[in-house]
Formats: C-alpha cells, structure tokens, sequence
C-alpha cells in the first residue's frame, strides 16, 4: 500500500473487510461442527467401546486416502527355499480352495469376501463384514 493510500484511509476498510471475512469464516465452521455422527459410531458410544465428544467432526479424516488389500492366503518359507523359487513355481498357502479371503485396511481385518470379476477386471464381494466394534477392539 502506499502512503496515499494510508493518507485516505483505505487501511482501515481492508482491515474491516479482513475481519468481516473472518468473522464469517468462523461462523460457516461453528455451523458445520453440528454434523451428526454415523450410526456405526452411535452404536460403538452405547456399548461403551468408544467415547465421542461432542464437537467431534469427523468430516476432517473422511478423506485420509487408506489401503484395502486381499489376503488369498499366507506361508512361512525360509530364505534358501525363497531364493529357489522361479517362474512356475508354486507356493502352497495355508488356506483351502474355496476359503473366503481377508479384507484387510491398513493391515487390519475388517471383512472377508469372495473374488468376482466385473468387466473383465477382478473385484470381491463381500459376505461377512466384521462389526464396528470388533474393528475398534483390535485396533488397541
């Protein structure tokens, strides 16, 4: 800004408009607090898993990107026998043909479903999601 501008009192109405903007900002994100929280998270409050303040948002972590993985099957193999394996090997897993796989998100089990394919790409479909409350238990 320069000196007229000082001189003609221009500072005073952008420092009005800043705290007129902030003022409204504040207001918009007092009024969003209010969302109601998930009924998953409901139910996990009344069974005394969890406890929730009241002003908790949950709207600040509903776009944290996580990583679903499928896990067909696991095996312990020691480092000469990993060493040996090539194309055509076959690793036998712990699991049985037809066994349901584990939906893992970030290493923790939340589901297990079967291997579907829609338009010529892999998907799973569910058929047992673990509860809410059994998710939050293993978590601590």
């Amino acid at each position: 800004m320069s000196d007229t501008d000082v001189e003609n009192g221009q500072t005073d109405d952008v420092m009005d408009d800043w705290a007129d903007a902030l003022a409204e900002a504040s207001d918009s994100e007092n009024a969003t607090e209010a969302t109601a929280q998930p009924a998953e998270l409901d139910s996990l409050v009344a069974d005394g898993v969890m406890s929730i303040d009241e002003d908790v948002n949950l709207d600040v972590i509903l776009d944290i990107p996580v990583t679903i993985s499928m896990e067909v099957g696991s095996t312990k193999i020691n480092i000469r026998n990993l060493l040996q394996l090539n194309q055509g090997s076959v690793i036998e897993l712990d699991r049985m043909a037809g066994e349901p796989l584990d939906i893992k998100v970030n290493g923790t089990l939340i589901a297990h479903g079967e291997v579907v394919v829609v338009n010529e790409k892999f998907g799973i479909r569910l058929t047992d999601v673990i509860s809410p409350a059994e998710r939050v238990k293993k978590l601590k």
